[in-house]
């Protein structure tokens, strides 16, 4: 406990819009905020549109040297369906295969920098595409399809390979997601952003890995069943 009160660890959720989303209802970020009550707070730093370039920027006005390094418990990196958007079409958005692997490794670095080590990281890498639904959401938009699914798996295939090298964890959804011959379509809202369905496969995914980080975390504060009740102070550490 600190002398100011107690630390409450933190799971850190950094991505773009399929992190800002998983709050929603049924979302993968609230699922696992759920399961980590009474042990982490789970923060929700989803940027919706964001690229890599723009999330490395913006990383350092995010996090912070810790106070205490420990109460980082663990942080997912969940970018690359905008970095793969179509140059040509959309080059808002793109970023260049070799640049968004550098930035990955970038994001890294500076969270080792700030004592988060690569055993805390998660990457994850974007989901499969699915051209025909997202084309109806461009269409509808004004605009032509701006995303192509072989492109998105050139940039999964880069997140794992910086994670490989970088020593970090890797959630590889695009693979896990067409593996055994799954219709990952119904993974998708839209084409893109994932739906009910595809926000509990990447918690069911994703929860064996962080939970290898967390699981020696204590329950914060005893069970009430626990508490003296005719000296609550002595059981509370007040």
């Amino acid at each position: 406990m600190s002398a100011f009160g107690l630390l409450w660890p933190r799971v850190i959720l950094f991505g773009d819009s399929i992190t800002q989303r998983s709050f929603d209802q049924g979302g993968w970020g609230a699922a696992i905020a759920n399961r980590l009550v009474r042990k982490c707070d789970v923060l929700n730093r989803g940027f919706s549109g964001y690229n890599s370039k723009w999330a490395l920027n913006i990383l350092p006005k995010i996090l912070t040297q810790p106070a205490n390094q420990g109460t980082i418990a663990a942080v997912t990196v969940f970018f690359g369906a905008n970095d793969s958007a179509l140059k040509d079409v959309n080059p808002v958005q793109h970023i260049p295969l070799t640049e968004y692997a550098e930035n990955l490794k970038c994001i890294i670095e500076y969270l080792k920098s700030i004592g988060v080590g690569e055993e805390k990281v998660i990457l994850i890498t974007p989901p499969p595409l699915d051209e025909s639904a997202w084309e109806k959401e461009c269409i509808a938009k004004d605009s032509i399809l701006n995303r192509y699914n072989s492109v998105t798996n050139q940039y999964a295939e880069a997140c794992v390979k910086v994670a490989t090298e970088c020593g970090t964890d890797v959630l590889d959804l695009w693979n896990l997601m067409q593996m055994e011959n799954r219709d990952f379509t119904s993974y998708l809202l839209d084409g893109l952003h994932l739906s009910e369905k595809g926000n509990t496969f990447l918690e069911s995914q994703l929860w064996p890995l962080l939970e290898k980080k967390i699981e020696r975390l204590p329950m914060i504060l005893p069970h009430w069943s626990e508490i003296d009740h005719l000296n609550p102070e002595a059981s509370l550490l007040l």
